[in-house]
């Protein structure tokens, strides 16, 4: 028996794909879904996933051995599909047999999800828009994704142009009886769990929620900053050279969005007088927002750092530990259905 059981019969085909108690899957957040968060997450029922970002492998080989000492639950990585060693890390996830690989930030790379999918490991992956979806999912070859998030505008970190709640009304129809669709982005509580779950989700994907938990290893600095903000607060990257194709990002306004735009233009710069590919330039952006975001969630730099927040951080006013945030959110999840 299951203290959520209208909750959970709904999740059902998540947690059967996950192989955790709960579909809630923790969104990467670079340098905070690291070991402790994502053991405490996987503990509690949830399904922790470490945020792979700009490490090398040997960082990731030590991550991911460190996480399966704190707990013995499943858990995920997720891996940026530009990240010039992905085959590398690819590797590194083989040998440790993670069980499921999250390729975000792109189309997945040529043999990247049948390398995946060789040491039985199921792939998720990300898609903006439905033909994209639909593509991404064909399991002709052996080279389509296991499950698909669909995220929007409101998450936090890289996003796209299109809110959650719009995506899901064009998605969930049309994919969701012969696919595992995660919804994603503006997901704080439990209500709008149920909500997407009856559309026909088999679970969602929360990140700001979790960022400041008990666990999480993000500067008490970073926290109050999450703290005092409203949603409004949260607000977009500004692309400034159309040449330079830069997803925008999320994030509490501080110096450090200006100093974005200045490395923009400085890169879009290099772009025009032949010193660096465009593969270059995209990934010199990445590292800039790499190196930020680690001012910011570990030296506690909340000026000049990136505070990348979703647009569901006005809901964040305390720490809470992990499994006090998961059973509020299914509390509440299962109020909201059986009030039905």
């Amino acid at each position: 028996m299951t203290a959520y059981p209208k909750t959970s019969a709904l999740m059902q085909r998540g947690t059967d794909f996950l192989g955790s108690e709960f579909a809630v899957l923790c969104g990467a957040m670079s340098w905070v879904s690291e070991r402790n968060l994502v053991s405490a997450i996987s503990n509690a029922g949830g399904f922790g996933v470490i945020a792979c970002g700009a490490m090398t492998p040997d960082l990731l080989d030590t991550e991911i051995a460190e996480t399966k000492k704190l707990t013995s639950r499943p858990f995920g990585v997720n891996l940026i599909t530009m990240h010039p060693a992905l085959f590398d890390l690819i590797d590194v996830c083989a040998r440790h047999g993670v069980t499921h690989v999250v390729l975000a930030g792109g189309i997945p790379p040529k043999g990247s999800v049948e390398a995946i999918r060789a040491f039985g490991a199921k792939v998720i992956v990300f898609a903006p828009t439905l033909a994209l979806a639909k593509k991404l999912l064909r399991q002709d070859r052996g080279a389509g994704g296991d499950a698909l998030v669909i995220e929007g505008m409101e998450a936090g970190g890289h996003i796209g142009p299109v809110s959650t709640s719009v995506l899901a009304q064009e998605f969930l129809p049309v994919l969701a009886e012969d696919h595992l669709v995660f919804v994603a982005g503006g997901i704080g509580r439990g209500e709008a769990i149920a909500g997407y779950l009856e559309m026909g989700a088999v679970g969602v994907q929360l990140g700001t929620r979790f960022a400041c938990a008990t666990e999480s290893i993000a500067h008490e600095n970073f926290k109050k900053a999450f703290f005092r903000a409203s949603a409004r607060d949260a607000a977009t990257s500004v692309q400034v050279d159309p040449r330079l194709p830069v997803i925008p990002v999320r994030a509490l306004k501080n110096k450090g969005t200006e100093e974005f735009t200045a490395k923009q233009i400085e890169v879009a710069k290099l772009l025009d007088s032949g010193t660096i590919e465009m593969t270059e330039a995209q990934l010199q952006i990445e590292q800039y927002w790499a190196g930020a975001l680690r001012r910011a969630v570990i030296d506690g730099d909340i000026e000049n750092g990136s505070i990348m927040a979703g647009q569901s951080v006005g809901m964040l006013k305390e720490e809470e530990p992990v499994a006090d945030i998961m059973q509020q959110l299914m509390s509440q999840s299962e109020a909201a259905l059986s009030r039905r």
